[in-house]
């Protein structure tokens, strides 16, 4: 993904940094703090302005994230 052509919609800067964040999805998910959404973000390194974009996670990541909580 470093290869990304991205500009910020706000200041037109092209370059940025890439960073990942996990959240919760459901109620069950909730009670047991299994993150079981993952998203990718894009930050423009001028303005800060970040944009997510949803990634798929593997069911090994949710079990290994179960048993390390």
């Amino acid at each position: 993904m470093q290869n990304l052509n991205y500009e910020c919609p706000k200041c037109h800067n092209k370059n940025y940094k890439i960073g990942q964040m996990r959240a919760t999805g459901g109620t069950f998910s909730k009670i047991f703090d299994i993150q079981n959404q993952k998203f990718t973000s894009v930050t423009c390194e001028r303005c800060t302005y970040t944009e997510f974009y949803k990634t798929k996670t593997s069911a090994l990541s949710n079990v290994f994230d179960f048993f390390t909580n």
